[in-house]
């Protein structure tokens, strides 16, 4: 297995938030290991990182999450946490409640569904790259893929209808949606832009005010 290197980021982990066995199985590439690396690096919470091969039946990922997926956290007290949405409400809780998770229940629910209309649009994206990537040319099938295209479209249409210029106070939906665009300017040559000038807007806006996001830039 390949070793573990430190993940600590500018503004440095207060040392009641840091946990040396804390530790993220991930994949660089990943738009939901993104979101919980963003997310503890805006928290100042330390995260150690371990890369997972989800494709690999002898690694260790399926024995700490049966899904086999990514991220999966390992906490210090013996927990695996996943998916990223439970992962970052622990990461909020951790640093004290309220911080990327707001405690009011109606603001609350506005966040939660945030993220959860970009979990989704992510979701449909994943699926689209990975037609393309394991499945032939010929076995294609259009109308599911169509299918899965067009909730993307919708998502974009209905987060660029709603989305406000950036506060520059992050939550759990904003550094979802900052994850889910940065990642669409990875795998999809950022075609999202064109038509949703509001949602680049607030990228830039929010790229401008979290230095730290550039840090987990996905790189082929």
């Amino acid at each position: 297995m390949a070793a573990r290197r430190q993940a600590r980021y500018p503004e440095g982990p207060s040392p009641a938030l840091t946990d040396p066995h804390m530790l993220l199985r991930h994949s660089p590439t990943s738009p939901f290991v993104r979101k919980v690396r963003v997310a503890a690096a805006i928290l100042g919470i330390a995260l150690e990182l371990e890369p997972a091969d989800t494709l690999d039946a002898n690694d260790t990922l399926r024995q700490q999450n049966p899904l086999g997926k990514i991220p999966a956290l390992l906490t210090g007290d013996g927990e695996v946490l996943f998916d990223s949405s439970v992962i970052l409400a622990y990461l909020d809780h951790l640093a004290g409640d309220g911080r990327i998770l707001p405690i009011e229940p109606t603001a609350r629910i506005k966040v939660l569904r945030r993220e959860a209309l970009v979990d989704g649009m992510m979701d449909a994206a994943i699926l689209i790259l990975y037609e393309a990537r394991f499945r032939p040319q010929e076995k294609h099938e259009a109308r599911w893929l169509e299918h899965q295209a067009g909730k993307r479209l919708r998502a974009l249409d209905a987060l660029e209808a709603e989305v406000e210029p950036y506060s520059g106070t992050p939550n759990v939906g904003d550094i979802a949606l900052a994850c889910a665009l940065g990642w669409f300017d990875f795998r999809f040559a950022g075609d999202w832009r064109a038509d949703h000038p509001k949602l680049v807007a607030w990228f830039d806006a929010f790229s401008a005010a979290h230095p730290q996001f550039a840090d987990s830039t996905p790189v082929a």
